[in-house]
This record gives structure tokens, sequence and C-alpha cells, in this order.
């Protein structure tokens, strides 16, 4: 596979950026800003890693705007290095599918209809009655069932699970091992049995979501699990029965979310936090790793803790458990010579 050179001055204005240094200097990859060679463009977007830039020997390092020229050094200097990088590391990007056309040894219905440039892998399932946009990449051993529609551009890796009648939309990019459509956890106690609740409903995915690896998505009891436009869903994600994430929401890892919740848009759930069912969490409100939600956030709102609660409130009561073997001393003594006045009092 033939690498990608680019001179610097092309990355340059690709990035609207202002270059410092010899514009004719060529790069044919990225890399951290330790182990970058004279072939490589590198990054700075956490000063803690300042320390490293004058023993660098990147070919060109991109750094924010009005930081100091470092002679010796070819620089770019941009608004947001972070995200610079991101535009260039689609530039960069080489991979490639290694199959074309529809595989003989994969199994779509007669009913299915698939639209030009759809690539298939072997061994993939394309179930009666489902549509399959243009350009969409499907891996091997993906299943899809009856009924579902897959948009245009997507791409769905190996061994991901999307059950009957699910809707996906265009640009949506779906990871190894997920699983989209499996029941909603729907069962109802009678005299000691669980009796299950049939689960009729669907999942609908907008357009230009990211499902990370191992992300499981309910369907709903009646009506749809909904997640809206440019959601981003981290690996182990688990999203319950009916409910609705906000277009641009951050999901991170393992984090859950019980049924019928809604989350509104922009909203950052980290890492292993937890959202109970039939609340809201309000628009540009952010939840902490680990927390505990047990009731409804307003919109822009900060959480954290377990049971969550506003971050101030959440940091002062940590603070406090940090001062409580002292205050225990302090009583301690008190209590002593409480008995001690006590005592001469008799």
């Amino acid at each position: 596979m033939k690498r990608k050179i680019f001179k610097i001055s092309y990355l340059a204005e690709i990035l609207s950026g202002e270059l410092k240094g010899d514009p004719e200097i060529e790069v044919s990859n990225i890399s951290d800003i330790r182990e970058a060679s004279e072939n490589s463009l590198s990054f700075i977007s956490n000063p803690k890693y300042e320390k490293f830039l004058k023993e660098s020997h990147a070919g060109v390092i991109v750094l924010k705007a009005g930081s100091p020229v470092i002679p010796g050094k070819n620089l770019i200097f941009v608004e947001d290095p972070y995200k610079s990088v991101g535009i260039l590391l689609n530039l960069f990007n080489d991979r490639e599918i290694s199959f074309s056309g529809i595989s003989d040894r994969s199994f779509v219905s007669g009913s299915a209809y698939v639209e030009d440039g759809v690539k298939i892998g072997p061994m993939a399932f394309i179930g009666n009655n489902s549509r399959i946009g243009k350009n969409t990449v499907i891996f091997p051993g993906v299943s899809i069932g009856d009924g579902s529609i897959i948009g245009s551009d997507c791409i769905i890796y190996s061994n991901v699970s999307i059950y009957d009648h699910i809707e996906i939309g265009n640009r949506v990019i779906i990871h190894s091992g997920t699983v989209i459509g499996s029941d909603g956890f729907g069962f109802v106690t009678d005299q000691g049995v669980n009796l299950k609740i049939p689960q009729i409903g669907n999942v609908i995915i907008e357009d230009d979501v990211e499902i990370g690896a191992n992300v499981t998505i309910d369907r709903a009891t009646f009506g749809a699990t909904r997640i809206k436009k440019g959601v981003k869903i981290d690996n182990l994600v688990q999203i319950a029965h009916n409910v609705e994430v906000g277009e641009n929401s951050l999901l991170v890892a393992q984090a859950g979310i019980a049924g019928s919740s809604k989350i509104g848009s922009n909203v950052t759930i980290a890492a292993k936090a937890g959202i109970s069912g039939h609340i809201e969490i309000g628009n540009n409100a952010k939840v902490g790793a680990k927390s505990g939600v047990m009731k409804s956030i307003p919109e822009g709102v900060i959480v954290s803790g377990f049971p969550a609660r506003p971050l101030n409130e959440e940091l002062r009561v940590k603070a406090s458990l940090r001062n409580l073997p002292a205050v225990f001393e302090k009583l301690n003594e008190i209590e002593k010579r409480l008995s001690q006045l006590e005592e001469k009092e008799e």
C-alpha cells in the first residue's frame, strides 16, 4: 500500500494555519510528539507535553496560535490543535477495504433492495424486504434482519447484529459486536413468576451517529428507541427500551441508561455512569464518571457522585469526608473534657 505524502505548506493551507518554517518539507504520517521522526507531523494540545517540543524530531509540529516560535522547528499555528489533527487524520487515513461488490458467500434475500456501490463481505446476512443505501459497507458476519433500513455511506463492522425493522440513517458507523434491536428488559411478576412483556417497537438511529464496539441498544416496548443526529457512543454502553438520546450527545464507555429516559442535546454522560429510568437529562448537561443519576437534571447542570448531585456540592461533600478523621478526634477530645468537668462538679 503506497503511503500518502504531503508538503507541510499544503497541510497548513487545509488547516487555515500559519506556517513558520520550510514549506517544501514533506511528511507521510502523524505521530506522538515523543516518537515522531522527520517524516512525521506531530502536535501539542495539552500543555504537559510542551517539555518534549525542543527535543522532538518531527518534520512539523501543530501548535496553538500565539505559542512561541521555536528556532529550527517547522511549526503550524492553529486555533485548535486537537481539532486540526482530527482533520489531518482523515487526510492521512490509508485504511482500505479488502473486498468489493457482494460476496457470493453472503446471503442477500431476493426481496432485499441493495443500492449502487454497496459492499457486502462474506457470511453477512441481509433479511427479507430490507434496504441498503448507496455506498454502504457491510463487513463479514453482519446480520441485518427483515424489514430493516440502512442508509447511504454507512460502515457496519464485523459481527454486528441488527434485528428486524430497525431504521438507520446515513453515514452511520457501527463497530464490531454491537447489537441493535434486542428486546427491551420488560417483565411483570405475577405470583412469583416473571412474565415477559412483548417488545414490539423498534430502534431509529439518525444520521452521522457512531456506535462503538459491544454496545447494546434495545428495541422499544412500543414506539421507538431513538438515537438522534450526531450522537457518539463509546464501547460497552447499554441503552434500554424507549430511551431517547438527543443530538450530538456523547455517551462514554460502560454508561447505562434505563428505560424510557430522555437525554437532551449536547449532553455528556461519562464512563460507568448510570441513569435511572423515566427521568430527563436537560440539554448541555454533564454527568460525571461513575455517577448514579436518580432524578431529572435541569439544562446545563453538571452533576457527579452517587447519588448524583451538582458538582460544587459533591466537591464540598468529598472535602468534608477527608476532614472526618480530624473532626472525630476533636469530638473525642471534647467528650473527654466534658467528662472531666462533670467529674469536678460532682
